[in-house]
């Protein structure tokens, strides 16, 4: 076979265009109620937005014909701006990015390589050739079968394993008749179409006629027969062939919603736009904009008595889309006067720009639109004076805070996976000047206060790694708490936690102050929006950073607090708050519920349904405890992590331990739910991260070995150290088929770790004998302590079955919620148990009690 050599079929644009106004036209159709006339109009449709596309777009459409959907390609038709269609094309390529933290796009280096050799080579990217390059990548070997008196252009493809398909596998392209573009033979095509002449085709002949190359052609046909007859090649030919799944489709509406087109025919009302440049963040300006409403020209909400907005942003700078933003706000209707101002803030280097806005009235369906030219200025200590005297006045104390906020304290990267031992610990400061002394504090404990730099500690975190809250905070010479950073030990990157970094708890308030939000989101993923509450009433919903927001306090006394609640897209929340101005012992007041997640079984050990809250009682210590929520958690998200054991005594019985596994992610895993899968034998090793693509899960699976020891301890401390900083209902599978031979810790420290990690671990067994008592007894106890189950099982075979009784337990499991009653000031372990008096014949299995 040779190496790839260039040949020349082309194809006009023109035909894309008209197979993208068939394409678009039936997907058009199809989203309509009626399809009689709407398939006409919707052709119509598209094939007018592509005549008036600029040149450019086209081509551009073309490029990624076999990547993008046609949801994408609608939206792409719809908008009317070349600096629209230029952000939609970076973010298109944004979401595809597979490491979106690194400063490269490999998949859109790969894709654009790709297609520039399919150009190279084939002089077009519409054929079938280029559609699998496009979506494989390169094959080992290509060849250009020499036999143009018996067969008409043709190509064999040898692949060792691609992006779709995890062996080898060969396949053949043709000219169809010796005409058009190159096709990818598939069964059911038969040999009629490989024929110069139109005489018959037949191996024999392609044997004898075409010596080597022939013998390749051969090879690939019988392979591609191979994969269950006819039918089944032609299902491995579309396997190859497919377009790859496109990304979740949030991110389309959400580049939708972001526009300041204001829809057509729609009523309007006035506003009047403020623009500061408040102070300085970095190297940016802090642009913030004031959109002053009449209320009078607007309407209030008939149900909830409130005023509601959305306000779209779009920045542009030189004629490209340099910042798009967007919030939504809602003003109780005794809270505002005759002007309701709608408050923003950007951060943009000093420069010239285009702010446009664009705002609705979400009660009555009216819009307003502003356009401005701005000039941002470079901010030093003092900014400009305020637009608007009134409006500075209600908000001086929030901007004050950007003023004073030269002075900053953040904690320096951690050094390992995790944290254990003697560690150092280095905190950043700027604006040394003010600060007096910098405390370190562990788990609100006070450690080490320093009065000069270099702000370092050290501390010995003892040997295993354990969740610990780190505090850094610099004071002035009054006492004064000038700025802190907050980092939580031995949490992995899948956490997801909200923090109010501003306000801050042992500072006074007076009318205003500045919500400032530190958001952990898990590798991989998206905050969908962060709301924003002043006691119980939502002031906004900010959909994009920086998670900053002013906030008017109310001018009579009283306990306030503010509270911030992220949102990802696929429904999971986490929340902070603190109280604004709260009395010294207030803070003493601990407000942490105890989540008991508990399994009801009966005699059979199946799950119980339709208890209700009355019939559990919880006792902590030996003292009932009020329950303050009660849920049934089957709609309720899961993590849980499949610990399997790989070890060479593992060898036999891999492969079913496998098949088992993943037909528990196939049946296990919803959208809101995330799995993991984590694999030992002398070591442990994290295969994949926390995930709900069963896809990837599968692919962690693929490809295991059986080798080497066991090193069971280690690996049940590696899982329950990457669970650090997720909250809710949790559990690890673990499977293994002998005890622990070369792990760093022993059995009580997993014991002990197990139990400050509030983690169920179901531990299975498998060839573990009846005489091997210790080692069933620890694993059983792992299991009671941790609120799951212990099963032992002579058979692989049996696992699917294990499996699926687990991941019906785990969803048959009640939720039980209390704040501890228990008042001593101390972090021994607390007992807890759960009870179901008044009903015989029922256990129930549920976590043994926690660490404080």
């Amino acid at each position: 076979m040779t190496s790839f050599r260039a040949s020349r079929p082309t194809l006009a644009v023109s035909s894309l265009l008209a197979a993208l106004c068939l394409v678009l036209g039936l997907a058009l159709a199809a989203a309509s109620p009626s399809h009689a006339d709407n398939d006409d109009r919707g052709r119509r449709w598209v094939k007018e937005r592509l005549e008036a596309l600029p040149e450019k777009y086209k081509q551009w459409l073309q490029d990624v014909s076999f990547i993008i959907s046609d949801d994408e390609r609608v939206l792409f038709l719809e908008l009317d701006k070349d600096y629209q269609r230029d952000a939609f094309i970076e973010r298109f390529w944004q979401v595809r990015d597979p490491y979106p933290r690194s400063a490269r796009n490999e998949y859109r280096e790969d894709y654009e390589n790709r297609l520039r050799d399919a150009r190279q080579f084939f002089g077009t990217n519409t054929d079938d050739r280029t559609k699998v390059l496009l979506t494989n990548g390169f094959p080992v070997q290509r060849l250009e079968v020499r036999c143009r008196q018996y067969l008409v252009p043709t190509e064999v493809w040898y692949y060792d394993g691609s992006e779709r398909f995890g062996g080898e596998f060969y396949l053949l392209f043709y000219q169809r008749y010796g005409r058009g573009p190159f096709r990818l033979w598939e069964p059911f095509d038969g040999f009629d179409g490989l024929s110069t002449d139109g005489s018959t085709v037949s191996l024999g002949g392609i044997r004898s006629r075409c010596g080597y190359d022939g013998e390749a052609v051969i090879l690939a046909i019988n392979f591609l027969r191979a994969q269950g007859g006819t039918l089944g090649g032609g299902a491995f030919v579309g396997r190859i062939t497919q377009q790859p799944e496109p990304p979740e489709r949030e991110w389309i509406a959400s580049f939708h919603t972001t526009s300041t087109d204001l829809p057509e025919g729609v009523a309007t009302f006035p506003a009047e736009l403020l623009v500061d440049y408040v102070g300085r963040n970095q190297s940016r300006t802090i642009v913030q904009g004031t959109l002053g409403v009449p209320k009078d020209a607007v309407k209030p909400s008939e149900l909830a008595s409130s005023y509601d907005f959305v306000l779209n942003g779009e920045i542009l700078q030189d004629g490209k889309l340099f910042d798009a933003f967007r919030y939504q706000f809602g003003f109780g209707q005794a809270e505002v006067g005759a002007t309701i101002p709608l408050v923003f803030q950007r951060y943009l280097r000093p420069g010239e720009y285009t702010l446009m806005l664009r705002v609705e009235d979400v009660a009555s369906g009216a819009f307003h639109r502003s356009e401005r030219s701005i000039t941002v200025p470079t901010v030093e200590r003092e900014p400009p004076p305020p637009s608007d005297p009134e409006v500075a006045k209600v908000l001086e104390e929030a901007n004050a805070a950007i003023r004073s906020g030269e002075t900053t304290v953040k904690i320096a990267q951690l050094p390992g996976v995790w944290q254990t031992g003697l560690v150092r610990i280095d905190a950043l400061t700027t604006g040394d000047d003010a600060i007096d002394r910098v405390v370190f504090m562990l788990d609100d404990t006070p450690i080490l206060t320093k009065t000069a730099p270099p702000w370092n500690v050290e501390l010995d975190l003892g040997e295993v790694p354990r969740s610990r809250v780190l505090r850094v905070a610099a004071f002035d010479a009054d006492g004064e708490e000038l700025a802190a950073d907050e980092r939580m030990l031995n949490a992995g990157d899948h956490r997801f936690a909200v923090r109010l970094e501003e306000p801050r708890r042992n500072k006074r308030y007076r009318r205003s102050l500045r919500a400032e939000i530190d958001v952990i989101v898990p590798k991989g993923e998206t905050v969908e929006r962060v709301e924003l509450y002043l006691n119980e009433e939502k002031l906004a919903t900010l959909y994009q950073p920086p998670w900053v927001h002013p906030v008017v306090l109310p001018e009579q006394d009283g306990l306030a607090y503010v509270r911030a609640v992220a949102h990802t897209p696929d429904g999971r929340t986490t929340e902070d708050l603190v109280f604004v101005n709260a009395p010294e012992n207030l803070e003493e007041i601990d407000v942490d519920f105890v989540e008991v997640y508990a399994a009801a079984l009966d005699r059979d050990q199946r799950p119980v349904d339709g208890l209700a809250e009355t019939d559990f009682r919880v006792l902590e210590d030996g003292t009932p405890q009020e329950l303050v929520r009660f849920e049934k958690v089957e709609n309720l998200p899961i993590h849980v992590a499949v610990t399997l054991d790989v070890s060479a005594s593992m060898d036999e019985q891999l492969g079913q331990a496998q098949a088992a596994a993943l037909t528990f992610f196939e049946q296990a895993v919803q959208p809101k739910d995330r799995a993991t899968l984590v694999t030992f034998n002398d070591h442990p090793n994290l295969v994949v991260d926390f995930t709900n693509e069963v896809d990837q899960l599968a692919g962690g699976l693929a490809g295991l070995k059986a080798e080497r020891g066991t090193a069971l301890h280690d690996a049940l401390i590696f899982t329950l150290y990457y669970f650090n900083g997720i909250r809710g209902q949790r559990a690890v599978l673990l499977l293994s088929d002998g005890e622990d031979e070369s792990s760093r810790f022993d059995y009580d420290d997993v014991l002990e770790y197990a139990r400050r990690a509030g983690v169920s671990i179901y531990t299975i067994g498998l060839n573990i004998g009846r005489t091997q008592l210790d080692t069933r007894r620890k694993l059983s106890r792992i299991a009671d302590e941790t609120g799951a189950r212990a099963f032992f099982v002579d058979d692989a075979a049996e696992l699917q079955a294990i499996y699926s009784t687990i991941e019906r337990e785990l969803r048959s499991r009640y939720l039980l919620a209390y704040q501890s009653s228990n008042t001593r000031d101390d972090l021994r372990f607390r007992e807890i148990t759960v009870e179901t008096p008044g009903r015989s014949g029922i256990e129930v299995k549920a976590m043994r009690g926690y660490f404080p």
